[in-house]
């Protein structure tokens, strides 16, 4: 007897719905994640991509990797991610975060957070990814300066802004190249530490421009007191000029970040220690400006759930254990440092303890306003070619017009 025709037709529907089906289970999910790491910090985060390919491998989900050039990043976020050419994840640091939200290149994450996972950061890094009152990013390490001394010259490290002053005063000896600190007083993101410390800042509520405050001015006297009455600082110092002083021996105390500790010399034996508190500022202490990494889902990205889950996957604490021990980040995720490796570990725990005074540097498009009216007026200040109020009066109103014109697009 003869198979009807409607049998086979629904056989052969069946058969091409199942093949259907399975091809769709078996659909590869490919993510693009962007870095700008290089050596130890690629290594641990390609380790990282690894394992999680190895447990969704039965889902289909794949992640590849690509290292950006850092100076490039950003250009290339702003072109590519418009079109859909750009990548389903990204890391960077927090600075650019409402520049690009208002382009409407990162998808907000609230959707799919909840009180366990917040918890998971120390609170000031989720607000680092916090724009308008909304999440845009699970914050994965931060940065941050902090006192780096050399042991031999400065067994002690100072706790004040006076014993600070002391112990360099014994220190310096300018005709011998030789001095108590060094640190790139004249860049505005250094300065910011003391600045802050002061009660300064850049921006007030509803994103108004401060930079002529009675704070920032303040902060800028002490800088040059620094520099003049107390003598302590080389004149104009670049990178290069503080590695050099530190690794020779004629630098005894530097403030810096987790960049600097490559530039040290092998034999140098150092230290790390909370930037000092201020006695011309009640005992407040140094409040240097945190830049926080965070993982950013593409508003592009067609993989989006996944895209998620690796973020979530890369901020957790067996992640963050991996990041800190093998590529030498400074991790978002609190709980992680309990661990007895990460405690014991000095350069961690100095850069933790540091980390509980700084403040997130603001993530708002008109951060971007900042910076070159704010170098202008450092160089007017060191160079004594205006005095702090005037100086920093002149940059308020740079920043004014610039925040004005950019609002106006």
């Amino acid at each position: 007897m003869k198979t009807p025709r409607w049998m086979l037709a629904a056989a052969c529907l069946c058969v091409l719905g199942l093949l259907s089906t399975r091809a769709s289970a078996a659909e590869p999910k490919e993510i693009v994640l962007w870095h700008g790491y290089r050596a130890e910090e690629k290594a641990a985060l390609e380790k990282l991509v690894n394992q999680f390919n190895t447990a969704n491998a039965a889902q289909g989900i794949k992640v590849t990797t690509l290292a950006v050039p850092y100076d490039a990043y950003p250009d290339k976020i702003s072109a590519t991610v418009p079109r859909g050419k750009g990548p389903d994840v990204f890391i960077f640091a927090q600075d650019r975060l409402g520049g690009w939200i208002e382009a409407g290149n990162i998808e907000p994450i609230d959707f799919y957070l909840d009180d366990a996972l917040r918890k998971r950061f120390i609170p000031t890094t989720m607000e680092a990814m916090t724009y308008r009152g909304t999440s845009y990013g699970l914050p994965l390490n931060y940065k941050v300066i902090t006192l780096i001394y050399n042991k031999k010259l400065v067994p002690t490290p100072p706790k004040t802004s006076g014993e600070m002053v002391a112990m360099s005063k014994k220190l310096t000896d300018k005709k011998a190249g030789r001095f108590g600190l060094a640190y790139a007083y004249g860049d505005f993101y250094y300065h910011a530490a003391v600045m802050n410390g002061f009660g300064g800042g850049v921006f007030g509520p509803g994103a108004a421009p401060t930079m002529n405050s009675p704070e920032n001015v303040k902060a800028a006297e002490q800088v040059l007191k620094w520099m003049d009455k107390d003598g302590i600082l080389p004149a104009e110092p670049t990178s290069a000029l503080i590695s050099s002083l530190f690794n020779e021996g004629k630098a005894g105390m530097v403030f810096s970040g987790p960049w600097f500790l490559g530039e040290i010399a092998k034999g140098v034996d150092y230290g790390l220690a909370p930037l000092p508190k201020l006695d011309e500022a009640g005992g407040k202490p140094m409040r240097p400006w945190m830049t926080v990494e965070g993982v950013y889902v593409s508003s592009k990205s067609s993989n989006k759930d996944a895209s998620f889950e690796l973020a979530k996957f890369l901020t957790s604490d067996a992640a963050a254990k991996v990041l800190a021990l093998e590529g030498r980040q400074s991790p978002a995720n609190q709980g992680v440092y309990a661990d007895a490796k990460l405690s014991g570990d000095a350069q961690l725990k100095a850069f933790r303890e540091q980390v509980e005074v700084a403040v997130p540097m603001p993530n708002i498009p008109e951060m971007s306003m900042v910076w070159s009216h704010a170098t202008t007026a450092m160089s007017s200040i060191l160079k004594k070619t205006a005095p702090p109020k005037a100086a920093l009066d002149a940059a308020q109103k740079g920043v004014v017009k610039d925040v004005a014109n950019l609002r106006k697009k």
